[in-house]
């Protein structure tokens, strides 16, 4: 493989991009996950340096100020979520391809960055009500904050049209055999 290659999955939160990126993992050994950096608190048992890498809000501003990130945004009010260059040259050095799981517009950002060498994949939801019993579900999040990742993800599925290809995430397994085959094919190219 001459060319280093980047696989991005972006979705609303909730749509299942993360439990599709895990099954992609365990299927194509050539795979390693680009851990993002954020400035949000550590949810459940996420690790740091596995699941993201948590940093204070001056460590991520500073590393902006350097140019450290290919992308970053405010995701949230106060929150911020990037991608650490060094990151990507980290895995590439490793010889492996790089897949993501991130948000639409950081989805949009690095495939705008890297055009070719990247796959864009969107997940989209049966439906925002079916997003809405999943996130409910999750039962992670306060009630103010459920209320703005629902009006975020109204806005993000407007922008699915814009990736290389739209996933439809019905239903998991289906989703899940789709996804290894756009992977392999990708990988084939």
């Amino acid at each position: 493989m001459n060319m280093s290659k980047l696989l991005i999955f972006s979705a609303p939160s909730g749509a299942g991009k993360t439990t599709i990126v895990h099954h992609l993992l365990t299927k194509f050994p050539e795979l390693e996950f680009s851990i993002s950096a954020t400035t949000r608190e550590a949810r459940g048992d996420e690790k740091n340096g596995s699941d993201y890498y948590f940093i204070s809000k001056e460590e991520f501003l500073h590393r902006i100020a350097k140019k450290q990130f290919v992308e970053f945004e405010e995701v949230y009010s106060g929150t911020f979520y990037g991608t650490l260059r060094q990151e990507i040259e980290r895995i590439w050095k490793n010889g492996k391809v790089v897949i993501f799981d991130i948000d639409v517009e950081g989805g949009l950002h690095l495939k705008r960055k890297y055009q070719d060498q990247a796959l864009a994949i969107f997940v989209q939801p049966p439906s925002l009500e079916v997003l809405m019993e999943r996130l409910t579900g999750r039962g992670t999040d306060s009630e103010s904050k459920l209320k703005e990742r629902f009006e975020k993800a109204g806005k993000e599925l407007n922008y699915a049209p814009k990736f290389d290809v739209i996933l439809k995430n019905y239903d998991l397994e289906v989703a899940c055999k789709e996804a290894e085959q756009l992977v392999s094919d990708f990988l084939r190219k």
